[in-house]
């Protein structure tokens, strides 16, 4: 036991010489900056994954299990802030996060580092849902079994389907909200930008009779540009909007609701941008299959 600790911190003092030695040698090499942060990252990601594992048993031994991934977010988010100098700033004026239970939360899907953002505003009594790849994945993948995510399988269309009808009844039994990126994957995009979005979110919270609540992270490739191995401390803006009620609506609304969603989180993506760095971007445009330009507005409820 004493020589597991001896290695232990044999490798966590050389990891975090490696780090301040990369940090000391961006002030000549910029592009150094990049493997400090992305050292740090995993590192950091790492540690909170540990905690949230021992988080999750203690608090599943109390009964407050659904506070785990609230639990480990704020652990991860401190840890980021001190090492690499990223933060999110979440602007939510009408309290949404603490209000609202339970709810589907949508995001945009920009880089590895939108679970920083999770870190810095994920809700109480929220978990998240992922891909069942990364249940075999070494300490994250242990504290997400542990603290209830939802794993869905996209290569097998019925246990996905199976995970979204389990996840209706955690909402609805358990006021369990969940947080979806309804892109899909990462975007990477340079400029403020959303790719298709996929139903899943929608029908889920058509299915469970809650609100869709969306949050938007401003473009933030001035902070992390991954193909110009670019990382920069910073803060970037996230915004929580109104939830959009699917009180009384059917599978049929689902096309309408998910194109509302997109066409809201779009126009508050450009705007939440053009503040992070301080420079204007086009308004976004909707075309339609005969090529006709329309409005991104529609009729759907927004609760206040």
């Amino acid at each position: 036991m004493v020589a597991v600790l001896s290695y232990v911190g044999y490798f966590v003092a050389g990891y975090t010489a490696l780090i301040m030695f990369c940090y000391a040698l961006s002030l000549a090499v910029p592009k150094a900056a990049f493997v400090a942060r992305t050292l740090a990252a995993y590192i950091a990601l790492v540690i909170s994954s540990l905690y949230g594992v021992a988080a999750s048993i203690v608090l599943r031994l109390v009964g407050l299990h659904q506070l785990s991934q609230w639990a480990v977010a704020r652990c991860f988010k401190f840890l980021m802030a001190l090492s690499t100098g990223v933060t999110f700033d979440i602007e939510d004026p009408k309290g949404h996060l603490d209000k609202i239970r339970p709810a589907v939360f949508v995001g945009n899907h920009q880089t590895e580092l939108d679970v920083l953002m999770l870190g810095c505003m994920f809700p109480k009594y929220c978990s998240v849902t992922a891909k069942a790849s990364l249940k075999r994945t070494p300490f994250l993948g242990w504290f997400m079994s542990l603290s209830g995510s939802i794993f869905i399988d996209r290569a097998n269309s019925k246990d996905a389907r199976e995970a979204m009808r389990g996840a209706a009844d955690e909402i609805r039994n358990k006021r369990q909200s969940v947080y979806m990126f309804p892109e899909g994957t990462r975007s990477y995009a340079k400029e403020p930008m959303l790719l298709p979005f996929k139903k899943g979110a929608f029908h889920l919270a058509i299915q469970a009779q809650v609100p869709i609540v969306p949050v938007v992270v401003a473009n933030y490739s001035h902070v992390l540009w991954i193909k110009g191995l670019e990382f920069n401390s910073g803060r970037i803006p996230c915004k929580v909007l109104d939830p959009i009620s699917t009180k009384g609506l059917t599978a049929a609304d689902v096309d309408h609701l998910t194109q509302f969603t997109r066409d809201l989180m779009l126009k508050e993506l450009i705007a939440l941008t053009e503040k992070a760095r301080m420079q204007a971007f086009p308004s976004p445009v909707r075309y339609h299959s005969n090529g006709v330009a329309k409005a991104t507005g529609t009729d759907m409820k927004v609760r206040a």
